[in-house]
């Protein structure tokens, strides 16, 4: 179990630390550490997919499968607990902190920090956990390789862009490693800190996104989706099966919860939060993995036409932590957003978790200048660029937790062997991850409405 250390009790020189890195690749090199194959006894990927959805709303399992059954990369994007039996089995490097748990190459992209900065980082953390390091880099080097063949790029154009995401990666650890601990502890993952990097071939679509991601604000959302006739109140116009109304009982459920929410964040945040008034509540989908689970929008009423809407999204336990000791019973909510804490430097002053007719919930604002990039639209060269800058945003997320030097120690030891054999996973698990959707589709036709 990763805990913390005594307060001013661990410096150690750089040098030492960096050193004790490259100690740890020599008892566990990284050929070993990437190498995959199947188990003999490997579940069935299908049946682990039909354990998750306990609990998940029936009338919208169809809707999931039906997304995860699109493409290999769809499939990927929904079977986070198929890749963690997969992974749990092979050797680690012991180092671990706090990881992402599903970082596959759609779980990146812009919000807004509290200056309003656009910000691009990690931005999912359902399967957050302290965990092994390498677990999320082999997620992000598969999910390349299956988003190129997913948009039918050249095998050699998703062998590069993995090996350059795991290079990207490699180039960010030797950069935080030589840095001021404090000054790379706070160092954000903005547009300009990122300028250094070649993004030539999708700087036109990063343009493109972050200009629509400085519209997606809740003004936005409540002009799209909301109505507000003189005789009613302001409320969410239903749009089934994504937007649907919520009855009376479920509302006061949430409201509810929304007032243990008060506790888990500052002070003067809740006494902000008191001045708006709720208008409404209903229940949206979002995302693919979560498809099936309960989760709300809250719309509240500011001044004049001022909208501020909330999202209360349930929590369950990482599809990861069957694999890892040392966690008791905590609030799977609470656990999301300590995780989101620890990866992002700078993160939505809102969040905070809930606990909503029983069941554990975390609590953002829904879509606070938010914007992604779907990485199986890419073209060859816009994908290598991608893949390199969200291997260089992993790595920054990981230094949060885990010392910086010590990560550079194990992973510059010989990088271009490094980088090879994380290409050598990705293809390798993009066979798997192809021959479990095919498995799938073959399941589940009739189910997901195919």
């Amino acid at each position: 179990m990763w805990t913390m250390s005594r307060l001013f009790s661990s410096w150690r020189d750089a040098a030492e630390v960096m050193a004790e890195g490259a100690a740890r690749r020599s008892e566990v090199p990284v050929e070993d550490l990437t190498r995959y194959e199947p188990a003999s006894d490997r579940p069935d990927p299908v049946k682990l997919i039909e354990a998750t959805n306990d609990d998940r709303v029936p009338d919208l399992i169809p809707l999931r499968y039906q997304r995860m059954a699109e493409s290999p990369f769809t499939f990927l994007r929904g079977a986070a607990t198929v890749m963690a039996h997969d992974i749990a089995r092979g050797p680690g490097t012991g180092m671990v902190g706090h990881i992402c748990g599903d970082a596959h190459a759609s779980n990146f992209g812009f919000y807004a920090s509290p200056e309003r900065r656009l910000i691009i980082d990690v931005n999912d953390f359902d399967e957050t956990i302290v965990g092994p390091w390498e677990w999320d880099l082999k997620r992000l080097v598969a999910s390349v390789m299956v988003a190129a063949r997913s948009s039918h790029l050249p095998d050699d154009a998703g062998r590069r862009a993995a090996r350059d995401c795991a290079t990207g990666y490699r180039a960010a650890l030797a950069e935080l490693a030589t840095m001021s601990l404090f000054e790379g502890h706070h160092m954000t993952t903005s547009h300009k800190t990122l300028e250094h990097i070649d993004m030539t071939d999708i700087a036109d679509m990063f343009e493109r996104v972050c200009k629509k991601a400085r519209r997606n604000t809740s003004r936005r959302v409540a002009e799209r989706f909301t109505a507000r006739p003189e005789v009613d109140c302001w409320h969410f116009v239903a749009e089934p099966p994504i937007l649907t109304h919520v009855s009376d009982e479920e509302r006061a459920h949430v409201l509810d919860g929304l007032d243990g929410y008060g506790d888990t964040i500052d002070g003067e945040l809740r006494l902000l939060l008191s001045r708006y008034a709720v208008s409404d509540v209903a229940h949206r989908i979002v995302g693919l993995g979560s498809v099936g689970l309960r989760s709300y929008v809250v719309l509240l009423k500011g001044n004049g036409d001022e909208a501020l809407i909330l999202q209360v999204k349930q929590a369950r336990p990482s599809a990861l932590r069957p694999f890892l000791d040392g966690f008791g019973d905590r609030h799977e909510g609470q656990r999301v957003i300590e995780g989101q804490r620890w990866m992002q430097t700078v993160s939505d002053p809102l969040l905070g978790w809930a606990t909503v007719d029983g069941r554990p919930y975390l609590v953002r604002q829904f879509r606070d200048m938010k914007g992604s990039i779907d990485p199986s639209l890419l073209k060859a060269k816009q994908l290598d660029d991608y893949a390199r800058l969200v291997g260089v945003v992993l790595a920054r997320a990981h230094a949060q937790s885990i010392d910086p030097r010590l990560l550079h120690g194990y992973c510059d030891a010989d990088g271009a062997a490094f980088d090879s054999a994380f290409e050598a996973f990705a293809v390798a698990y993009a066979d798997q991850t192809e021959a479990d959707h095919a498995a799938f589709r073959v399941v589940t036709q009739g189910i997901d409405g195919q």
